[in-house]
């Protein structure tokens, strides 16, 4: 299928964009990319919606704390801390350089992720299976990756880059799936379940609901599933845990999974999507810009 005249133009646009963002200050970065994204200038002096609401965090809410809550490593202690041990992924291992992964060390099934991105990720279920070479590229690359510096999601600047081997949980019928809940100051308004994200020849799906669990019409960088979504078991409990690990920050996305009734923290998130990727429709963006109460003081 031939792309349209216009996506190309962009496409190109966003390329030059990241050739040059390393020299371009956040705001400056934020101001482009936001115009590329949504066709418009943002309004930084009174953002309105949720994806404005959170450049502006990006900017002037540098809490230091958020560093180690968006490592994959560390923020497990403070997990462990609040809501306890048992809902943490167990750590087998940690890795400076994906070269020296011991995989005789491992068990048969295991996870490889970097701390700090989002896209470094091995999955291994069967170790017989598993092409080494490829898997160590992978982690190598994404190591490599400057997530900062293309999302200006201040916290990953400093994270240390190292790889983690946690245990693998298997599920039922194989989907892995993220129950997704954005809070605000310690209460969670909206979720969604993120479903199929590892399935070989499945497109990612996103399904949002509100806190009574109903189906909310709107698309998100993904389509809806074609599948009825059904409430997980620990939908209440995933809420309570939720709040208390959301406590004291104007907005965070706190992540788990639940897996034969048993919940497991996944990560938390400050920046959903960067910012940069629309609601559709529009309306949910403007209704959580207005759950999100941005600080009356500024932290640079």
């Amino acid at each position: 299928m031939l792309k349209d005249p216009v996506h190309i133009y962009r496409g190109t646009v966003y390329r030059i964009l990241n050739l040059f963002a390393k020299q371009m200050s956040d705001k400056t970065y934020i101001e482009c990319k936001w115009f590329l994204t949504f066709g418009r200038r943002i309004n930084l002096d009174a953002p309105r919606s949720f994806n404005e609401k959170l450049q502006w965090l990006k900017l002037y809410n540098r809490n230091p704390q958020y560093t180690r809550l968006v490592d994959k490593y560390e923020v497990k202690k403070h997990v462990a801390t609040l809501i306890g041990e048992e809902y943490v992924t167990p750590t087998l291992a940690v890795y400076e350089r994906a070269e020296d992964i011991d995989f005789e060390a491992l068990p048969n099934q295991f996870v490889l992720k970097t701390t700090h991105d989002s896209g470094g990720i091995v999955i291994c279920t069967d170790k017989s299976k598993l092409n080494k070479e490829k898997a160590i590229k992978t982690l190598d690359k994404a190591l490599k990756t400057d997530f900062y510096a293309y999302t200006r999601e201040w916290p990953y600047k400093d994270v240390p880059r190292r790889i983690i081997a946690e245990q693998y949980i298997p599920t039922p019928d194989g989907d892995l799936r993220d129950y997704k809940f954005f809070c605000f100051d310690g209460v969670p308004k909206v979720m969604f379940v993120a479903a199929d994200r590892f399935t070989p020849g499945e497109e990612t799906t996103f399904d949002f609901f509100d806190m009574d669990f109903n189906h909310i019409d709107v698309r998100n960088g993904h389509p809806n599933s074609t599948r009825t979504i059904v409430k997980p078991e620990g939908f209440e409990k995933m809420k309570k845990l939720a709040a208390t690990l959301s406590a004291g920050f104007p907005h965070v996305r706190v992540d788990f999974y639940d897996i034969n009734g048993k919940i497991y923290f996944g990560e938390l998130t400050f920046f959903h999507f960067s910012g940069f990727v629309k609601f559709k429709p529009h309306d949910l963006d403007i209704q959580m810009g207005r759950h999100l109460a941005l600080p009356l003081e500024k932290h640079i």
